[in-house]
């Protein structure tokens, strides 16, 4: 959120359409995707994180079958398959826009597809927690530039020689 105030009641719209959206995805899943080799039994369709961003809503959706950043494309413009970049507080990212069911036209920028990496949902969900939370870190921020850093850090030869860096003594 680019500085404004949080807006409880946008916010509750956005989680609403994450909301309407994920609904649209367990219809898919049940009649199309179940019995396919990309489809992960240990996931379900899930909207993490929906908000408002910009004027506009995002968040992550987690399927059996990938993990999207997801948001409402707008009608005018541009048609189906062709790339939008949004830009967030982390940079541009490039979405592709579509057409899902009952909701119209999104614009998803892909994370993860299959899904077979992920042993349960609690670790999807963690997943597309922390993607979001680094999509809206600003590039340029404290944080994001420690994280880019190498972490190196300085080996005391003595305790590396007497084995303490890699065993516990007790």
């Amino acid at each position: 959120m680019t500085g404004s105030a949080p807006n409880p009641a946008g916010d509750a719209d956005a989680v609403a359409w994450g909301e309407h959206l994920a609904g649209s995805y367990r219809q898919i899943g049940e009649r199309a995707m179940r019995d396919l080799p990309i489809y992960n039994d240990a996931l379900e369709v899930e909207a993490v994180g929906f908000r408002r961003f910009n004027g506009t809503i995002v968040g992550i959706m987690v399927t059996p079958w990938f993990m999207n950043v997801m948001m409402p494309a707008s009608a005018a413009g541009q048609s189906s398959g062709a790339p939008l970049r949004i830009r967030f507080p982390a940079g541009d990212i490039e979405f592709t826009l579509s057409e899902v069911g009952q909701v119209g036209r999104i614009a998803s920028c892909s994370l993860f597809s299959p899904m077979s990496e992920f042993a349960d949902m609690a670790a999807a969900r963690a997943t597309a927690e922390a993607a979001l939370a680094e999509l809206m870190l600003p590039a340029d921020s404290e944080e994001a530039v420690r994280r880019r850093e190498p972490a190196t850090s300085q080996i005391d030869r003595r305790n590396f020689l007497r084995g303490t860096l890699t065993e516990r003594r007790g």
